[in-house]
């Protein structure tokens, strides 16, 4: 599947919500890993690695697909384990254009890799940090909707 072109993205992004992939990645010492968002929305705080999903790609596709840019190479979807459906408003947008902001509907996987990835993309981030669950709770710069998986915040796919 391929991206819209930048208009049409803009024009989908003013107008409807965006169905996205969170990815929680723990490593086997329990350290979560982040990334310090270059981008709007988020742009300058520390953010769990994710994505879009696009038109017409299947969502076990597009968990590949996001798995690899986000961290290098693809993961497998029976490697996740399922958290919740979370929503996310933002003020901005990834154009950086006034007067509308970012409306996600995300689905939020946690994966215990084995050995940590040493080798990131940086196209989304400037610097990755893998975090203790404290750590991360307690930092300023972590985003509320990244620390939302660990605070106890019920996802819609859980409240009663």
């Amino acid at each position: 599947m391929k991206k819209l072109p930048h208009n049409e993205y803009v024009a989908v992004v003013r107008n409807t919500p965006l169905i996205s992939i969170d990815l929680v990645i723990e490593d086997a010492d329990g350290k979560i890993l982040l990334g310090y968002r270059k981008n709007n929305p988020a742009r300058d705080t520390w953010f769990v690695p994710g994505g879009v999903i696009r038109k017409n790609e299947l969502f076990i596709d597009a968990f590949k697909r996001i798995t690899e840019a986000e961290l290098g190479s693809a993961l497998a979807f029976e490697e996740a384990t399922y958290i919740g459906l979370y929503e996310h408003l933002y003020e901005t947008n990834f154009a950086d254009l006034d007067n509308f902001g970012t409306h996600y509907i995300v689905n939020a996987f946690k994966i215990k890799m084995k050995t940590k990835a040493e080798e990131l993309p940086e196209s989304q981030h400037s610097d990755y940090w893998w975090a203790t669950k404290e750590e991360l709770l307690n930092h300023e710069k972590v985003h509320i909707n990244s620390k939302n998986y660990f605070n106890g915040y019920k996802p819609f796919s859980n409240r009663k």
